[in-house]
């Protein structure tokens, strides 16, 4: 009779554990959705980059330098609000940040009306860095929101899945540019010396107003997400709870930062997300610069195919870390990138083209790798080592800039040195500077 009672006790204990985890997992759906939703976002806004830089190029006649300010002036905005995105999440919770991330977004995007009808380089340069200070926002809350809904040693494998939607909305980014901003009209410097002033003034006013009504729907449709999101119930999360009794900024800076695994990271994020930037931006710049009368359209289709070979990387590699460990393979990867831009510096045109399209493959999961390795086991502290991750993409930025230096100078094949030099170091961090016993060790020490 006690163990009959012993049963159904047991039994009636399962049951309700088992209702509980099911409406944990319904509460949990609709909110994951929306965060996915918005790796897409990201991912398109960061890619229509991209195509921005060959238009304005093209419409404000830039050296390669002056049109890598279009990176410089978006990872700014990345730098500059990262930390306080963090401050607000500290403060409030993930959803009012990614709320703000949404507004700041839409704003950027709406301002790229006005700028068109003035014609002007630095205010377009000014809302892309009110869309990237709104993505601040999103991706210091959006990554570890994702990775802290599950146990700590999943946490790569999920961050890698939600951000298999990113390279998804990177392709929407390209095929937006590529049929609703590139008007396909090129003219060389001998054909616009035959032109008239006002001839030469039309065309110029007409690329610039391309960017017009694709940035406009944009602002729309985020403004349409920032209020679905405002109704929805977001699940309140562990170190949302910590949140109040956190450490102060100064305090919580030292200790992330006393993390040997923490500061590797974000040198590593740093020159990965510069290598990237480097790739894609300089991409179309490359193939027309080394296949010479390629046309814009034509060229675009290449980083279209390069998106579509990181998507299949991201989920490839997904699946692959279920089985090999996130730093072996990041290292792997990363030494194979490094021999592919080998190929495109010394063998410009078609072969380096496909070496570095080949290179997305093995870029797919590099980012949210270095990003869950970095705010591993920080508890309290993740926000703040999130935003300060966040910061560290300014390597998109800054890199960018000194590709177009070296490009000016040597030549497109010859800039490609840098993104190679940022696969070394991200392959050291994986081989030798990140440690997983010593991280355990030092975390736990703590």
């Amino acid at each position: 009779m006690k163990t009959s009672n012993f049963n159904s006790e047991k039994n009636a204990a399962t049951a309700v554990l088992s209702s509980s985890t099911t409406e944990k997992a319904a509460n949990y759906l609709v909110p994951l959705i929306l965060i996915v939703s918005l790796f897409f976002m990201w991912g398109m806004a960061g890619n229509l980059n991209d195509i921005l830089i060959k238009q304005f190029k093209k419409t404000f006649e830039l050296t390669d330098f002056q049109s890598g300010l279009v990176q410089s002036a978006f990872y700014m905005g990345y730098f500059l609000f990262a930390i306080p995105a963090s401050l607000v999440m500290r403060k409030f919770n993930y959803k009012s940040g990614i709320i703000i991330g949404l507004l700041l977004y839409a704003t950027g995007a709406f301002l790229f009306y006005p700028a068109a009808e003035v014609g002007s380089y630095a205010f377009f340069l000014f809302a892309l860095f009110v869309i990237a200070s709104g993505l601040a926002f999103l991706e210091t809350a959006a990554n570890p929101y994702v990775s802290v809904l599950g146990t700590p040693e999943t946490a790569t494998f999920r961050l890698n899945l939600a951000q298999s939607f990113n390279p998804i909305g990177c392709i929407t980014g390209i095929l937006v540019g590529q049929h609703f901003i590139f008007s396909g009209i090129e003219y060389s410097k001998e054909q616009l010396a035959k032109m008239s002033p006002e001839a030469i003034h039309a065309y110029y006013s007409s690329e610039a107003l391309a960017v017009q009504t694709p940035y406009l729907v944009i602002g729309i449709v985020i403004l349409i997400f920032a209020f679905a999101i405002g109704i929805t119930k977001f699940p309140t999360v562990k170190d949302e709870e910590d949140s109040a009794h956190s450490s102060s900024i100064g305090n919580s800076l030292k200790f992330i930062f006393g993390q040997r695994h923490f500061k590797q990271a974000v040198l590593a994020q740093f020159f990965y997300v510069g290598a990237q930037v480097c790739i894609w931006s300089y991409l179309i710049r490359y193939i027309q610069g080394t296949m010479h009368g390629t046309p814009e359209k034509t060229a675009a289709n290449f980083l279209t195919i390069s998106l579509v070979v990181f998507t299949l990387g991201r989920f490839v590699g997904t699946a692959l870390l279920k089985k090999i460990k996130g730093h072996k393979m990041l290292g792997l990867y990363s030494i194979i990138n490094v021999a592919l831009l080998v190929v495109g510096i010394l063998l410009p045109g078609q072969i380096g083209v496909w070496a570095l399209v080949a290179t997305s493959f093995f870029m797919s999961i590099m980012y949210p790798t270095i990003f869950s390795l970095g705010i591993r086991d920080l508890g309290e502290h993740t926000k703040l080592a999130a935003s300060v991750l966040v910061m560290s993409i300014i390597g998109g930025a800054t890199l960018t800039m000194l590709m177009g230096g070296i490009s000016d100078i040597a030549g497109i094949a010859h800039s490609l040195i840098v993104p190679a030099l940022c696969f070394v170091y991200v392959a050291y961090y994986a081989f030798n500077s990140y440690k997983e016993k010593s991280e355990n060790r030092l975390i736990a020490n703590d």
